[in-house]
């Protein structure tokens, strides 16, 4: 049996091959909607990209205000062995290995663009660390309520409608993240899981920003599923301050001040071991694992189909022409051969014998010879081209005409098997 990693790893490879082809899912059954992800999800400004971060254990994503994430990002952790160096490398740039994660974000900055619209053609970023754990995580844009200067009308609704594209298929696991400082009545991404997840069985709860709650109150209601349940555990997450983000405190640090957090809290202490984001990362990607074996048979039947279809469209297209000479010369005898061969093979059957045994022969004897060469038929047709006068020598132009006349007949019978031919080859 495959383990989780060499799973997650396949899927990965699958997912760079479907973006390279330029499948990006929305259309039919194709091979991306097949694949098992985990898009993240969540309002502007709920904790998205801190989380991400906190998985990662590195600064990589661009940061601002109003819609930061503009394309999805579709991010692949691959766990190292210990020692080794971290890098990150793009699919659009797969020769560079980003070794400073300061790059990695001013190149993810780069590849989203200044613009304020979204689009739905994703960026693959890949990071290899020891610190990580195999997972594969779609970050989407935020959902938001209106739209602000330089943003188009439509853009809420075009982020609805791209992150429902994700979450709705069967296949996807929804991380929700939602701000323990908000009601969780009204978060933008439980209101979706539990439209497109009414059941619970895919979607996994975040809570951020549990230090930012109100004096006197706590998220234990959400945390122990009362006020939400959800079949799987919900996370509280602790978020680095803005003031931790301006001083450049490292994700190791901010690790150790979150499990300190739950450790020490009166309210969450009993919940540490299933608080945090190193919990977290586990949580989805042991979960994402059984879903890829669930999903192994469909996944190889979409891909052979898959083969099948193009290699059907290939043997209709025929084989690339190299641009040598001696290479085209080799294809062009190809061609004489495979001709050669086929018109033999037809020629063996007898189709194109019968051809001309039978179906030109018998078009022939059908033709009006008899009335057309009579001798009343010549004399008119020699009298209106020649005219009355001695003949010496052969009447040229009426002879002309009679034989112009005869093999006007021949013409259809000519052309009928000549295409026989051509559709029996």
């Amino acid at each position: 049996m495959a383990t989780m990693e060499s799973l997650i790893g396949l899927v990965n490879r699958i997912q760079r091959a479907c973006t390279v082809l330029g499948d990006y899912g929305g259309e039919g059954m194709s091979l991306w909607e097949a694949l098992p992800t985990v898009a993240v999800v969540g309002g502007q400004s709920s904790g998205k990209s801190s989380v991400l971060e906190s998985v990662v254990g590195r600064d990589f994503l661009p940061r601002g205000s109003g819609i930061v994430t503009r394309r999805p990002l579709v991010l692949q952790l691959h766990k190292t062995e210990e020692g080794q160096a971290e890098y990150g490398e793009f699919l659009h740039a797969p020769k560079k290995k980003f070794a400073e994660f300061d790059e990695i974000q001013d190149e993810t900055d780069r590849m989203t663009g200044k613009t304020k619209h979204i689009s739905n053609i994703p960026i693959h970023l890949s990071i290899y660390s020891p610190n990580v754990v195999d997972l594969t995580l779609i970050d989407l844009p935020g959902m938001t309520k209106v739209a602000v200067e330089g943003q188009p009308d439509s853009i809420v609704e075009d982020i609805d409608n791209m992150v429902r594209s994700y979450v709705e298929k069967p296949n996807c696991i929804i991380l929700a993240i939602s701000p323990a400082n908000q009601d969780i009545a009204t978060s933008d991404a439980i209101k979706l899981a539990r439209e497109v997840d009414p059941s619970g069985e895919r979607t996994f709860g975040v809570l951020t920003k549990l230090d930012l709650m109100d004096k006197g109150t706590n998220a234990l209601d959400v945390l122990e599923g009362r006020s939400y349940k959800l079949q799987h555990p919900w996370v509280g997450i602790l978020n680095r301050s803005q003031a931790d983000i301006n001083k450049n405190v490292d994700m190791i640090a901010a690790r150790q001040k979150e499990r300190d957090y739950f450790e020490s809290s009166p309210e969450y202490g009993h919940l540490a071991h299933k608080m945090g984001s190193k919990y977290l990362a586990k949580l989805p990607s042991q979960h994402l694992g059984a879903v890829i074996r669930q999903r192994i048979p469909n996944i190889i039947a979409l891909i052979n189909k898959t083969i099948d279809e193009l290699d059907t469209e290939l043997d209709r297209i025929g084989r690339p022409i190299a641009v040598d000479s001696g290479a085209q010369l080799y294809s062009i005898l190809e061609l004489c051969r495979a001709f050669d061969r086929v018109f033999k093979e037809h020629l063996d059957g007898g189709d194109i014998y019968g051809v001309f045994d039978h179906q030109l022969p018998a078009a022939l004897k059908k033709l009006p010879f008899d009335r057309h060469l009579s001798l009343q038929n010549v004399r008119k047709v020699v009298a209106e081209a020649d005219g009355y006068q001695p003949h010496l020598i052969a009447p040229e132009q009426g002879y002309r005409r009679l034989i112009d006349g005869s093999l006007s007949f021949f013409k259809g019978p000519a052309e009928a098997s000549v295409d026989a031919v051509h559709f029996s080859i």
